[in-house]
């Protein structure tokens, strides 16, 4: 299995913001001191290029982000200042999910240990997500003839409302999102599948919710290819999160995704999206439960 990473790019941002940069570095970490994998399978991705952003935004848009050239309320809405490493941070985490997609296709299973930023629309971003990585991997894979469906399962407690409205008109690609309700953002865009669940929601009934939900998903839809956005924020400590899930109710989560996947056939990259733990070690310890299970169960 294949691990993507991409944390050396930092972003140089205020000592009081609240996005947790540093989980990326220490999350790369705890991957490397495990056995989970050679240490040649941890690996660097490739920028995603403009060809491979093209796909999926415009192209006033990339010229803006590129050449800095974004307005005040444009940088107010993603959540970062602009930088040049910005720039080549945001396209090496799309890179990291071109590249797991690729790796997940030819051996069942990849993770990148950034991306999940749904929600970049094609003309913009916000929500500190610049360029969507899901989506651009995903039309990637079909220019590339490497797959034709693409299903993605969404778990991060926001409504990834930029990848619904980019495929809205899309039947070759499916998105399924299970999120919180109240949460932001706070005009939600129609998926194929939403399930918007109340504040507070605990391990029991979110785990029957997506259960049911799956079972719907795999119903409906033949893929070729998964995405999966494992968010670490539907923890009951998460700063921004608003359920009550345990780190166990989590494990659980991951484990009935790729259980399904695999009892598909379904190659399957997963991304870690969003984590705001109040402790910066909870946000670690779920993402790093969710490559443990898949090198467990896929690899």
């Amino acid at each position: 299995m294949d691990i993507y990473y991409s944390d050396q790019f930092v972003l140089p941002l205020p000592s009081q913001h609240r996005f947790p940069i540093q989980k990326y570095a220490l999350l790369r970490q705890r991957v490397a001191a495990s056995d989970l994998i050679p240490p040649h399978r941890l690996c660097l991705p490739a920028a995603a290029d403009d060809l491979a952003l093209l796909r999926v935004h415009t192209s006033d848009y990339v010229n803006r982000v590129v050449t800095g050239a974004l307005s005040a309320q444009e940088v107010r809405r993603i959540g970062f200042p602009w930088s040049l490493q910005l720039v080549e941070r945001s396209r090496r985490s799309v890179g990291g999910t071109l590249a797991a997609c690729r790796s997940a296709l030819a051996d069942g299973v990849s993770v990148n240990l950034a991306g999940g930023t749904h929600h970049a629309f094609s003309d913009h971003g916000q929500g500190f997500c610049v360029f969507n990585d899901v989506a651009v991997a995903a039309r990637a894979m079909q220019a590339e003839g490497r797959a034709k469906r693409v299903l993605i399962i969404d778990c991060d407690v926001h409504q990834g409302n930029g990848t619904a409205a980019i495929f809205a008109a899309d039947p070759a690609v499916f998105t399924f999102s299970i999120h919180g309700a109240k949460n932001f953002p706070f005009h939600k865009e129609p998926g194929d599948l939403d399930v918007a669940l109340p504040d507070h929601t605990e391990d029991e009934a979110y785990l029957r919710i997506l259960d049911e939900s799956l079972d719907s998903v795999f119903a409906q839809f033949e893929a070729d290819l998964v995405i999966y956005l494992a968010g670490a924020d539907p923890f009951a400590g998460d700063a921004l999160g608003r359920l009550n899930l345990s780190k166990a109710g989590l494990a659980q989560r991951d484990r009935m995704v790729f259980e399904r996947c695999r009892q598909a056939g379904l190659p399957v990259a997963v991304t870690m999206s969003g984590g705001y733990a109040r402790l910066v070690e909870d946000t670690v310890d779920i993402h790093f439960q969710t490559v443990r299970l898949a090198a467990e169960l896929l690899a």
